[in-house]
């Protein structure tokens, strides 16, 4: 049974950016109804768990909140720019090289000769995967596609800082998951409509993605469930099975085009990512 909970994340989170690919939108409109889906499932588990709420808490759950907003409106643009194939195998590597460099700079988390063995060859698996992934047999020559190029990388270094953030503020102050989940909501929501000032918020693309915060809400109570069942190093690494669905779901269900060759190698990039964060789990364990 632990084994079908840990699964849910991974299908939840896999499936964010196909369920948004479907229904529309800015990458604005998709974060702002994704962070009012997010607070409506958090009000519901607030009032299930009823966990004591401090000042501490306050202020962690709306500082990391608006990094994660940040992360995941960029890694929509992300997505606008060159696909949902594309893009998640990238920033889930991303993330994790980073999350693993901040564990081991900031909270000296790699204390042994195991551990920076382990570490190092994850860390290189993680490398050669998300390498992998940006394959491509397409030429791109002409200024427009340099300027686009250069966008997407913005957005996606932006993105995987704002994950990074949103997992250090939490990691480094030591508070309960459970707990942060409603105030972190709030700084989600907070920071998408700060970001979405300009934009035309009043839409039925926002009403929409409301569905997928309510998805990404779903796969972040199961992941705690998770934890709880079968420990932090089975879950974690059964979550990043989740790019799979998403990078297959983008070429499949959304008709993103690849050549054989670039389907072959983003395969294998999915694949030595996910052992990377296999062992990255087992060594957070």
């Amino acid at each position: 049974m632990g084994i079908l909970i840990a699964l849910i994340p991974a299908i939840a989170w896999g499936s964010i950016g196909l369920v948004s690919g479907k229904l529309g939108g800015t990458a604005h409109q998709q974060t702002l109804g994704m962070t009012i889906g997010a607070m409506v499932f958090a009000v519901g588990v607030y009032f299930v768990y009823q966990p004591a709420l401090d000042a501490k808490l306050l202020i962690v759950g709306l500082v990391s909140g608006f990094f994660w907003t940040l992360g995941q409106n960029q890694q929509f643009k992300s997505m606008k720019l060159v696909g949902v194939s594309s893009t998640l195998p990238i920033s889930t590597g991303l993330q994790l090289i980073a999350n693993t460099l901040a564990g081991v700079l900031l909270f000296h988390e790699w204390t042994s000769a195991r551990d920076i063995i382990l570490g190092t060859i994850a860390l290189v698996l993680l490398i050669i995967g998300v390498r992998f992934t940006t394959i491509s047999d397409t030429k791109e020559t002409n200024s427009s596609s340099d300027s686009s190029k250069k966008a997407w990388t913005k957005a996606l270094a932006l993105s995987t800082l704002g994950y990074a953030l949103y997992t250090i503020t939490v990691n480094a102050s030591g508070v309960s998951a459970l707990a942060v989940i409603l105030p972190q909501s709030a700084g989600m929501l907070a920071g998408a409509l700060l970001f979405s000032w300009k934009e035309n918020i009043r839409s039925k693309y926002t009403v929409r993605n409301i569905l997928t915060g309510l998805i990404w809400g779903i796969g972040n109570i199961f992941m705690l469930l998770a934890m709880k069942k079968i420990g932090l190093a089975v879950s974690f690494s059964l979550s990043q099975m989740g790019i799979i669905i998403s990078t297959l779901g983008g070429i499949w269900l959304l008709g993103e085009t690849k050549t054989k060759r670039e389907i072959k190698y983003v395969i294998w990039g999915c694949l030595l990512v996910i052992v990377g964060g296999i062992v990255l789990g087992y060594l957070k364990a």
